[in-house]
């Protein structure tokens, strides 16, 4: 039997890194994909746009919620197992009606629990390493794995056959998650002492401008993760390249997960954090004003890297940093909150309001203007050297 504070308990690292497999495979097929199937059942940008808002929409509070739920039961496995449990559960309605309001609600129950499993994850496979936390990267990466593999296939499939496919898919996958979470054993953080209520680590001014900065950087990728898609069909891309397109995005992504345990105590958080904001206003504007060169938008999607790969490498130090003992699963619940919740669901919102009436070039130039500010923000009120 496992013991949650076994300190000389192994690193169960297929166990975890097949969790992350899944769990982006079916990003993998919900990103790119749901977007066109929402576009195939008639539906347009506006409504597009407020059905994608609702997966980051439900971050903003569903896994603080979980979270607590995790921190004050001591068992954030079992609380993982039973939000995917519900999640295969809350989609399965999408095969008993495709109306805008059914969809509406399908989805919102779908998110709140799927959306609630993954900080809890994050932080039991932060308490998985203990003192080795470069070695995060390497199990994360299989999701990267996970979401290439599933983005490529589906591509190739739906080249031959409907997209109507894509709900059976995601449900598969979502079964599989669920399945990989019953292999994975508990381990929580051991904790020292007394600890301030979590009030007192938010209000710090670092803590404050590092939200503010993964709230405008998953604001940023609003047009990218609702629109990239119908983008690239728009400008005559078959349905096979928009897969590799995405899936080129996600290997840069691979690569640097693959090297982060070695850049990020060479170089240190505050300056990946600065040369990945600027890299990620440049994508933007490439995708923006070059969508009819291949040369371009293929180069745009290596600095993805960047832009989500390093990005989230250090986001998570830095949230394991900051909130510390029984803080650990709000500490990443309240990231994915103000990041991929409130920052993505604003984004997807929008994007979805503005797509029809904007130039889209000036679209993806309002996003590198978010990334710009979120340089800003890093470069006057972050300080910390985390290595």
């Amino acid at each position: 039997m496992n013991n949650p504070n076994n300190s000389l308990a192994p690193i169960p690292y297929w166990r975890l890194s097949s969790f992350y497999f899944f769990y982006f495979a079916s990003l993998g097929a919900l990103v790119p994909y749901w977007s066109l199937y929402l576009k195939d059942l008639g539906f347009g940008a506006q409504a597009i746009g407020i059905l994608i808002a609702f997966l980051p929409a439900t971050k903003i509070f569903a896994p603080y919620i979980w979270g607590w739920l995790a921190d004050h039961t001591q068992r954030p496995i079992t609380i993982i197992r039973v939000a995917n449990l519900l999640a295969v559960f809350a989609f399965a309605g999408v095969f008993m009606g495709n109306s805008y309001w059914w969809l509406a609600l399908v989805m919102f129950t779908f998110s709140f629990f799927w959306n609630s499993s993954l900080p809890q994850f994050e932080a039991t496979t932060l308490n998985h390493l203990k003192d080795k936390i470069h070695r995060y990267s390497n199990i994360r990466l299989w999701g990267s794995l996970g979401f290439i593999f599933m983005v490529v296939g589906l591509g190739e499939f739906f080249q031959r056959h409907s997209i109507d496919w894509l709900p059976a898919v995601i449900f598969v996958l979502l079964a599989a998650i669920f399945l990989v979470s019953l292999m994975v054993p508990e381990r929580l953080q051991v904790e020292h002492g007394e600890q301030a209520h979590i009030m007192s680590v938010v209000r710090q001014p670092v803590v404050l401008a590092f939200l503010a900065v993964c709230f405008l950087m998953v604001l940023s990728h609003g047009p990218y993760y609702t629109f990239y898609s119908i983008y690239l069909e728009e400008h005559g891309y078959s349905r096979r390249f928009i897969g590799i397109f995405w899936a080129v995005g996600v290997i840069a992504e691979v690569i640097i997960f693959l090297l982060m345990h070695r850049v990020l105590p060479v170089l240190g958080a505050r300056l990946l954090l600065l040369v990945t904001l600027a890299l990620t206003a440049l994508r933007w504007l490439l995708i923006g004003y070059f969508p009819d060169n291949t040369t371009m938008l293929f180069f745009a999607q290596l600095f993805h890297a960047f832009s989500f790969g390093v990005f989230h490498a250090v986001g998570i130090l830095l949230v394991h940093q900051f909130f510390k003992g029984k803080h650990q699963g709000r500490g990443q619940a309240l990231y994915a909150s103000l990041s991929f919740g409130v920052g993505g669901a604003a984004g997807s919102l929008v994007s979805g309001f503005l797509w029809d009436r904007v130039d889209h070039s000036s679209l993806f130039a309002l996003a590198a203007v978010a990334a710009l500010l979120a340089w800003i923000v890093v470069w006057r009120f972050i300080r910390l050297d985390i290595r």
